[in-house]
């Protein structure tokens, strides 16, 4: 099934352009003028991603994100205009938004973010309940770790013999993620999508992962074989050192 965007541009060239570039590249795409009929739209379809203008008549581009964020929220929003600054980038990414793009962007660069849009959103939906960044259903719920850890995910504990962790679902997530992907960084941004369900900035996310992370780290200190292999990576993220068979 194709995925749906809806372009949202008052300028009639500029929507029609947009919507050429995505339908040449396979995606279902319907374009309105405005942010009213944006939002009526939203409202009655399913919408994957949305590209939208930011200056418009009426309801702006960043009104338009607000409603929508509320009335659909697994929608991925890219703002597009040919006015940015900082104060409005700021704005937009408290909306958590997906992108921010100054026009003209180029074909490719529109594209790029598009599948970018798309990849996290479909992460996102995958990850509610357990994370997993396979397409496979049946995902393990029950780690056999080295020095007889067992964690089993799907009751949310860590146990080896008679000791026994619970973890709350965030950090049940967030260790699923890891164990799944060992040797695999995870930026900051990323992991707070996969393990809390929404977008945040690249300089918003460590602070809110840090807590989490320090709590897991926390409960974990009865099993330092498991502890010492959740690493922090400098300015990026975490990693999962893989186990030495």
């Amino acid at each position: 099934m194709k995925p749906v965007i809806l372009v949202v541009d008052d300028e009639p060239v500029a929507r029609q352009s947009l919507s050429d570039i995505l339908r040449l590249e396979g995606y279902g795409v319907t374009a309105v003028p405005n942010g009213q009929a944006a939002v009526e739209f939203v409202r009655t379809h399913a919408v994957d991603l949305m590209v939208v203008d930011l200056r418009m008549p009426g309801m702006d581009g960043l009104e338009v994100v607000q409603v929508v964020n509320q009335t659909s929220p697994d929608t991925e929003i890219i703002l597009l205009t040919a006015y940015g600054s900082i104060e409005t980038a700021i704005q937009a990414l408290r909306l958590r938004i997906h992108d921010y793009l100054l026009k003209p962007a180029l074909p490719p660069q529109i594209v790029a973010s598009v599948k970018k849009g798309l990849a996290r959103r479909d992460a996102r939906l995958k990850g509610r309940g357990g994370p997993s960044l396979t397409a496979s259903d049946d995902s393990v719920s029950e780690f056999h770790l080295n020095d007889g850890i067992v964690a089993d995910l799907s009751r949310r504990l860590i146990r080896k013999g008679r000791k026994v962790t619970h973890l709350t679902p965030a950090e049940g997530r967030l260790l699923r993620v890891l164990l799944e992907n060992p040797g695999k960084v995870f930026s900051h941004r990323d992991l707070v999508l996969f393990v809390q369900g929404y977008d945040t900035s690249p300089q918003e996310a460590p602070e809110v992962l840090r807590p989490l992370v320090s709590r897991l780290r926390h409960k974990l200190e009865e099993f330092p074989n498991l502890m010492k292999r959740i690493s922090s990576v400098r300015g990026t993220g975490y990693v999962y050192e893989a186990e030495e068979n």
